[in-house]
């Protein structure tokens, strides 16, 4: 009987950030990129060639001086290590040694940075690049610094124009003239088979020339969202190249490559990029300073696969099923109903590589679109006046998740001293019940606010989680707990067991050592 070694598909997170410990060495990593000199730039068509090209040599060296390196740098808190003799007298009941442990100390940071790629798109030093390596810790915010190294070494300061998290896109800006730089081509023209060329500094190799073919359009790899509609090819992109252009044979920049699928991290010949299409009408807004125009319907989909095909006597993968309307939105008003399948909008097929939520993102803010739909076995037209797509922030309030827990939480306040373990608590009720999701017969305290220093925290216990029992003994109210750890604390005991519910999900038990205050 032979053994299979399972792979799963797993996306690398768009580019990579790379903790650099200060002092320590620092491991470049660098996404495929191409640029063009200035006098060789101006724009070209696609040219069909014959067979394989015979070198990728004049192509390399005319684009190479537009790539550029993106390095950033950002200090982050980090938890402060035990003191192997701070522990030792508090296990002994001893007074820890002066200075140790005792009073407010200082945060302690760390410096970490991340290193990728970009390319010039003007010659006063504009650069399109990915907003992950650009974004701040914990998707917040942005980097500290932001540093641009030339093909000639020459190094620049860039501060960020405008950054999209929904397309991952981020321009940045340098001061220089007669830079050099490339130009969008069509991603509309592209073809499987195409020969297409990345150059870029996988793992901080330095200036790297990678070409391959175009694998398949129109891939998807998270199955919804107005972007997932990625470029696939089979040349080297590895950690390092996002951010990076991928050209077509003329120089022309198709794609931003963005992330890889793999099971071990490297390349396995499934490289993914944004398409021109998309990325370029999201630049050129950020570089005007506004935000980003995408079309909005406010629906929820879902693929119509075949189980859900069949129940409806549909063909599977010929539209989308609505799994929800959002109340006033532009769908609810042209009359949208939840279960209603969508087949066409605007005269175009809705399938899964022509999505709903792309036609429609792509689809100017404002207009009227007729929009196909099947109800109940009968075909209806509904005149929808597409609507500004919210906010990211807007969505999450929207969808009721955040604004139901926090309505029924309150403010997140910060931890009272002394409280135990580093937690703020309440009782359950009905209506937190249901605003976080959880089984009506759930009994326990909810967690209202979490210590980020604190050991639950580091374990993974967050706001919302409930507890239902501390050391086996269950509890439904606050003062229980405290009892349980204090009773803990008497016996000797350096830590207590949580049984945690997190919403639908089943109960786990989790160890949480117990504060020393």
């Amino acid at each position: 009987m032979s053994s299979t070694k399972e792979f799963r598909p797993v996306r690398y997170a768009y580019g990579v950030a790379m903790a650099l410990l200060l002092g320590g060495t620092a491991f470049s990593v660098a996404t495929g990129q191409a640029g063009a000199q200035v006098a060789q730039n101006a724009p070209s068509a696609m040219v069909p060639r014959a067979g394989a090209p015979s070198s990728f040599s004049d192509l390399a060296a005319r684009l190479a001086p537009a790539v550029v390196n993106i390095s950033t740098k950002q200090r982050v808190p980090v938890r402060r290590q035990v003191d192997p003799f701070e522990e030792f007298f508090r296990r002994f009941g001893g007074q820890a040694p002066q200075g140790q442990g005792q009073g407010q100390e200082t945060p302690q940071t760390r410096e970490t940075g991340s290193l990728g790629s970009g390319f010039i798109i003007s010659p006063d030093g504009y650069i399109v690049t990915n907003n992950h390596l650009i974004q701040g810790a914990n998707g917040q915010g942005t980097v500290d610094s932001i540093t641009i190294t030339l093909s000639d070494r020459k190094e620049y300061p860039a501060r960020v124009i405008g950054r999209d998290s929904a397309s991952d896109l981020a321009l940045l800006k340098i001061e220089g003239s007669n830079l050099p730089y490339v130009n969008w081509g069509d991603s509309n023209r592209a073809r499987v088979g195409d020969w297409i060329v990345a150059i870029g500094n996988p793992y901080g190799l330095g200036g790297t020339v990678t070409a391959g073919i175009i694998s398949a359009l129109h891939r998807g790899i998270t199955g919804a969202g107005a972007y997932d509609r990625y470029i696939q090819t089979d040349a080297s992109i590895n950690m390092g190249n996002s951010g990076g252009p991928m050209f077509d044979m003329a120089g022309n920049v198709i794609g931003v490559n963005s992330a890889l699928i793999s099971p071990t991290g490297a390349s396995v010949g499934i490289g993914l990029a944004i398409p021109a299409e998309a990325a370029k009408p999201v630049i050129d807004a950020l570089r005007r300073g506004q935000r980003p125009e995408r079309g909005y319907l406010g629906v929820g989909l879902q693929p119509l696969e075949e189980s859900i095909a069949a129940s409806l006597g549909l063909p599977k993968e010929r539209g989308e099923l609505v799994r929800s309307v959002v109340p006033g939105g532009p769908a609810a008003r042209a009359g949208m109903q939840q279960g209603d399948v969508i087949v066409k909008v605007n005269g175009q097929d809705v399938t899964p590589d022509e999505t709903a939520s792309y036609i429609i993102a792509n689809t100017t803010v404002g207009s009227r679109v007729p929009i196909e739909v099947i109800r109940d076995g009968r075909r209806r037209i509904l005149q929808v006046q597409v609507g500004q797509r919210p906010t990211e922030e807007e969505l999450a309030r929207q969808s009721g998740a955040v604004t139901d827990q926090d309505q029924a939480l309150g403010e997140e306040a910060p931890v009272a001293p002394g409280t135990a373990l580093g937690l703020s608590m309440q009782p359950l009720n009905p209506q937190i019940i249901r605003a976080l999701n959880l089984p009506t017969d759930v009994r326990g305290v909810v967690i209202t606010s979490i210590e980020a220093s604190s050991d639950a925290a580091q374990k993974g216990l967050r706001r919302g989680d409930v507890i239902m029992s501390v050391n086996r003994q269950p509890v439904t109210a606050p003062a229980q707990v405290l009892a349980a750890v204090e009773a803990a604390r008497r016996a000797g005991r350096t830590s207590v067991l949580l049984l945690v519910k997190r919403g639908q999900a089943p109960e786990a038990f989790v160890g949480v050592d117990i504060a020393t205050r």
